[in-house]
């Protein structure tokens, strides 16, 4: 039986940017989340949204598994980055960029 630890486990494994939010990239459901999507969309970084309004013990186990309690919630390469003040701010000085080409994500726009 999959546990919501291996279905997060398993989403931040298989995939370089996953993006855990309220709702979907092309229909986020809050401000937070909508942020974090245009940054990543003006990058041009490929990523995977998942959305945590789909149910409730997914929205808690994702809160125990990084030991954060707001969403959204960017992993890169299987380590988590932050939220969206912190994606925000790392975006604007650059560091967001360093750190997607460091790990060899593929922008499809400068940034």
């Amino acid at each position: 039986m999959t546990t919501v630890r291996d279905f997060i486990d398993n989403e931040i494994k298989s995939n370089d940017v996953v993006l855990f939010m309220k709702g979907t990239p092309d229909f986020p459901q809050c401000g937070f989340s909508g942020q974090v999507v245009q940054i990543l969309d003006h990058l041009g970084a490929q990523y995977k949204g998942v959305n945590i309004l789909s149910s409730d013990e997914l929205r808690q186990g994702i809160k125990d598994y990084s030991d954060w309690p707001t969403f959204p919630q960017l992993y890169i390469k299987g380590e988590f980055i932050g939220g969206c003040d912190i994606v925000r701010e790392m975006f604007q000085q650059g560091e967001l960029q360093a750190i997607l080409e460091e790990k060899g994500i593929a922008l499809s726009k400068a940034g």
